[in-house]
């Protein structure tokens, strides 16, 4: 199945008004049945200290996001954005789903950032979610920026039927090594053989790059940074296999979910007789 994706990067400032400005003039020219993919935190904002979230105001967020899902509603189209929630007397890292009839999904962060520990809660599922298409069923799973470095989890993921990766990041820290966190998505991509579509912050200071990634780790199109764009590309589904997932080790190594936590299960007899 042919499916149209479009990569928006977009500035994010703690200026809900000015996110919404920004969303809705790149949602201007998004197209039917398209899946459009927003970056992290770019409804609420977002920066590496959390610095306005005391004054963060959880209705003006809840409002900016039922205007968006009347966006979504009103042009057909697939919407994943990013936002603070602030749910169950907590503020909680989100991305959100905004569906064309109007359902809406979350997935909370399940591995915060460590300026998030102890001021955001954090989430302990990782579930899939299937998007009906006008050419069919997708299922894709969604991870979060600093969520790019634990690829068990990606990998948990494509196990549980995720044909597509949607990565919504707010990374900008000149710290990191160029080019570290691209080789991870192009890996999560190829390992896992499924396509990764990855929206970042408009920010000069970028090390993560707004991209769509194929199954075989083909770079299909990649943003500059520093920019306002969009990115759209067409993907095919049956590029997606398990090829590799299919070849693992599980009688020597097998990670699997326990109530919520990851553990690795060992073989009966290890080898060597430790």
């Amino acid at each position: 199945m042919e499916v149209q994706v479009a990569v928006a990067q977009v500035p994010v400032s703690w200026d809900i008004n000015q996110n919404l400005a920004a969303i809705t003039r790149v949602l201007a020219d998004a197209q039917r049945g398209e899946i459009v993919v927003l970056p992290e935190a770019c409804v609420s904002g977002y920066d590496d200290n959390l610095s306005r979230l005391d004054r963060l105001d959880p209705d003006a967020v809840a409002g900016v996001l039922d205007r968006l899902a009347e966006v979504a509603a009103s042009k057909c189209i697939h919407l994943f954005c990013g936002s603070l929630l602030f749910d169950h007397d907590a503020w909680w890292n989100a991305a959100i789903y905004l569906s064309p009839d109007g359902r809406r999904w979350t997935y909370r962060k399940i591995n915060l950032a460590t300026h998030e520990r102890g001021r955001l809660s954090a989430g302990d599922e990782l579930p899939t979610l299937r998007l009906d298409l006008d050419g069919g069923f997708l299922t894709v799973g969604v991870q979060l920026c600093r969520e790019v470095l634990f690829p068990e989890q990606w990998q948990q993921l494509a196990d549980a039927g995720a044909q597509v990766f949607i990565y919504l990041t707010h990374a900008a820290n000149p710290d990191v090594p160029a080019g570290v966190w691209r080789s991870h998505l192009i890996s999560h991509a190829a390992a896992n053989q499924r396509f990764v579509v990855a929206a970042n912050v408009v920010d000069r200071r970028q090390h993560c790059p707004s991209a769509v990634i194929s199954p075989r780790g083909e770079v299909l199109g990649e943003l500059p940074a520093g920019q306002s764009r969009v990115l759209r590309t067409v993907i095919d589904t049956a590029e997606v296999a398990s090829w590799y997932l299919g070849q693992r080790r599980t009688d020597l190594l097998h990670l699997h979910y326990r109530g919520g936590a990851l553990q690795a299960g060992a073989p009966a007899c290890p080898i060597g007789g430790l």
